[in-house]
């Protein structure tokens, strides 16, 4: 078998996966990130407050072609979950790595903790791995050939991660470094690679414009989140995470021996710059104090380095490099399956696996209770005289809450949501103004100064009876009557970031 048919078998493996998503994708519900970039898509922008467009132009695509359903929403992130693979596979063999080398890369890469998990959810870091495994794979072919022109589909790629997650700027600082420090910087007097730029900057700057339009409010939005998760410790373990979450336990001494080749192997020492692509950005990373899995694609091009080391180091011990290569990717395969356990949808509810899941995944946790909210508010709603419905308004204090209510409300005739969150804020409230509100996820002491009249008018549950942000920290649901000021004069200060 040469290589071209390793690269059939890789991508028929790829395919399997993907079956497998569609196939298990449909299990428990919506996360709340979901109903957020499902509310999104449905609003089509060149920007949003949260993250850039491609997520919710993507999101619209599944809309349109699948409806609400849970399995179409999460197709194209599987989709380029399994995409990743396949370039795992293509970069072992532009590194120089045969048939064995290039299934290790793609197993290797398939187990990944955070990029199982964007395979069967829907959010921005499904595509955001894409484009940087996208970048390091260009940049490799760069290398290998010299062809400038190459500069053209990088810069591209480089310019869809900006629209898709502004973490793209650490991986371009990557690419700066990494040409100042090869040979790569002679390309600086190409005029390939400035026309890469040029690329790059113009399929960037329709969010640029937007983020100018909008007074730069992303910048406000990620200054708060990322001190909200330096403030509750979910930085603090960064480096620890690297091997458990970015990558797979089971993948450590690849990826290291990978890093090591790229410097001393003389095989390998040609491609070095991918490996200053990867230390800068995870360098940055640790400085900024990013979260973990912000390093997932980094570990991608030092898997499929470490593969070729190793298979070129088995072949000159001269054992059965097809038993070795095959037992090895087998064994990776295992492992992944033991992750897939815990980050996948697999597990039938109610089951011992699944609640051991549900402790060990908190994203489960937010796939319940979504129905049921919305099934809450609209009993709270139509029980109301109708001459008090037409008054009464609903307020959502945080996405998930008001991308259930834009989602499963209009089957029920209740109006949609009004939120100060994200982009959110952005669409406005309900003209006329209601005088009553149905309030979620709100503080009763804050709603008393707000109205003249509030009561606990129901309960958020779920069908599993599992504790989750709604069920625990604001369970009830409140029926605001005579608002004291107008909504036009609060909403300047309603807007809020989650």
């Amino acid at each position: 078998m040469n290589r071209t048919s390793a690269t059939r078998g890789i991508a028929i493996f790829a395919a399997i996966k993907l079956l497998f998503h569609v196939l298990t994708n449909n299990a428990y519900g919506f996360h709340r990130d979901e109903l957020q970039t499902l509310d999104d898509a449905r609003h089509l922008a060149w920007g949003y407050v949260a993250y850039p467009p491609f997520t919710a132009f993507i999101g619209r695509i599944e809309l349109t072609l699948f409806g609400t359903s849970l399995t179409g929403f999460r197709f194209f992130a599987a989709v380029a979950q399994c995409v990743v693979i396949v370039l795992a596979a293509l970069l072992a063999r532009r590194l120089g790595g045969g048939r064995a080398a290039q299934w290790i890369a793609a197993a290797a890469v398939a187990i990944s903790p955070v990029s199982l998990s964007a395979s069967a959810l829907f959010q921005y870091v499904s595509f955001d791995i894409l484009w940087w495994v996208v970048v390091a794979f260009t940049l490799a072919i760069l290398i290998d050939t010299d062809d400038p022109r190459w500069w053209l589909p990088l810069g591209a790629a480089i310019g869809l991660g900006v629209e898709t997650k502004y973490t793209m700027a650490f991986l371009i600082a990557g690419v700066v470094v990494a040409v100042l420090l090869t040979p790569l910087r002679r390309h600086l007097k190409s005029k390939w690679l400035w026309a890469g730029v040029a690329l790059s900057l113009l399929i960037a700057a329709p969010n640029l414009i937007w983020q100018y339009q909008h007074d730069y409010i992303s910048l406000d939005f990620l200054k708060h989140i990322h001190e909200r998760d330096v403030a509750i410790g979910r930085t603090d373990d960064f480096l620890k995470e690297q091997f458990y979450i970015a990558s797979n336990l089971v993948t450590v001494p690849l990826w290291i021996a990978g890093l090591i080749a790229l410097f001393v192997s003389a095989r390998l020492r040609k491609f070095r710059a991918l490996a200053i692509l990867v230390i800068t950005p995870f360098i940055l990373f640790l400085i900024a104090k990013g979260r973990g899995y912000y390093a997932t694609p980094l570990y991608v091009p030092l898997i499929a380095a470490g593969a070729v080391q190793l298979t070129a180091v088995a072949n000159e011990w001269r054992p059965s490099l097809r038993r070795v290569a095959a037992v090895i990717t087998v064994l990776l395969l295992i492992a992944g399956s033991l992750v897939a356990a815990i980050v996948l949808p697999i597990a039938p509810e109610g089951s011992a696996m699944w609640k051991r899941a549900l402790e060990e995944n908190d994203d489960f946790k937010e796939q319940y209770g979504w129905p049921e909210l919305t099934t809450e508010v609209a009993r709270i709603y139509n029980t109301l005289p109708s001459s008090e419905r037409a008054q009464t308004g609903i307020f959502a204090s945080n996405y998930g809450e008001a991308g259930a209510i834009n989602l499963y409300g209009p089957a029920l005739n209740i109006p949609r949501a009004m939120s100060g969150i994200n982009s959110f804020w952005y669409r406005g409230y309900d003209r006329p103004e209601p005088k009553n509100l149905i309030v979620l996820g709100a503080d009763r002491t804050d709603m008393e100064m707000l109205c003249t009249s509030v009561e606990v008018a129901g309960h958020l549950t779920n069908r599993q009876g599992i504790e989750n942000e709604e069920t625990t920290r604001h369970r009830d649901v409140y029926l605001c009557r005579g608002m004291k000021v107008t909504l036009e004069q609060i909403w300047p200060e309603a807007r809020s970031f989650g």
